[in-house]
């Protein structure tokens, strides 16, 4: 018996450390705090914030930072029963420095996260999940990951989970490689009924500086709905027959980091509460009203520092 809406996230969970010191490089910051951080941990923690059912499928040490951030998860309410410790590889961690307008330059110690098996998997609380989200900025990059990676996404298929895609491009962990990451992010868009990407990503997956024909390349691939998150111009999103711009919040962004994650988790935690998940039921009025409201809690993500301890509830989105 599947669990109503819970939301499987898949991915990397890793320890941020943000540079405290005012608009500098990560080459002459000295100070440094940690936080915790991964793309799908920030989705999963997003749906929990706004009172959905979340948990986390990911590897992270067998050491005071994977205890963090096991902690840290557990403290926003989301099932940490699928996040694995080991003691091959250390926690993976980040190093972020953020510029004046919100803009961040990091780098990425990579550890364990990559060494996550399909054999590692609890199969049975896979199959109790409503929607699975695959927006790891690392899955992809090596085995055995990259292989578990997909592995899932068809087993999830073949189970009746609604994928989500967020192929998460990381020009500092893709340099020299862009025509392996195209190749590997289509064949996930290729599986997803629901993907997002940057205007950035559009533009490299697709191969196009058109927004609209490169959405409908992605169409093309197979993704059933397309959500290009344009930054402070909104977000294109398009079912396949009609397309629309949505416009986003005006705010005076301290911090980027975890928007789009916010953004992500968002969509997804309206998707879960919906009793049928057929994509010819998505008309565009329906996913317009859906957006506005995933555009308003990226924005306010944006105002604090930190992907996670910034993420509002469900009563903060509706003040705004």
């Amino acid at each position: 018996m599947k669990q109503h809406d819970l939301i499987i996230c898949v991915g990397e969970l890793l320890i941020d450390f943000f540079c405290l010191d005012k608009n500098v490089s990560l080459i002459d910051g000295s100070n440094f705090e940690k936080q915790a951080g991964g793309a799908p941990a920030n989705v999963s923690a997003a749906v929990s914030r706004l009172g959905g059912a979340a948990a986390f499928v990911g590897m992270v040490g067998n050491d005071p930072f994977g205890a963090f951030l096991k902690k840290t998860l557990e403290d926003e309410q989301v099932d940490t029963s699928m996040l694995f410790q080991t003691d091959q590889a250390a926690t993976t961690l980040a190093f972020v420095s953020l510029q004046e307008d919100g803009e961040r330059d990091f780098i990425f110690n990579r550890g364990a996260d990559r060494l996550l098996e399909f054999n590692d998997l609890h199969l049975d609380r896979i199959k109790e999940g409503k929607i699975i989200h695959f927006g790891s900025a690392t899955a992809l990059l090596e085995d055995p990951f990259q292989t578990t990676y997909f592995q899932l996404m068809d087993y999830s298929i073949q189970e009746g989970l609604f994928v989500s895609f967020d192929p998460n491009y990381r020009q500092a962990l893709w340099g020299g490689r862009m025509e392996e990451f195209v190749t590997l992010a289509q064949k996930g868009i290729s599986k997803a009924g629901f993907v997002k990407v940057s205007e950035e990503e559009l533009e490299i997956i697709a191969g196009s500086s058109s927004k609209e024909a490169s959405v409908d390349f992605l169409h093309q691939l197979g993704a059933k709905i397309v959500a290009v998150t344009l930054g402070k111009n909104g977000t294109l999103i398009s079912n396949g027959l009609q397309k629309q711009m949505i416009p986003s919040i005006e705010i005076k962004s301290i911090d980027s980091t975890g928007a789009g994650d916010a953004f992500v988790g968002a969509t997804l935690y309206q998707l879960s509460q919906l009793q049928d998940l057929k994509i010819n039921r998505f008309d565009i009025d329906s996913l317009t009203e859906l957006i506005h409201f995933s555009n308003a809690v990226g924005a306010m993500v944006c105002t604090k520092r930190g992907a996670i301890s910034s993420l509002p509830t469900l009563e903060e989105v509706g003040k705004v």
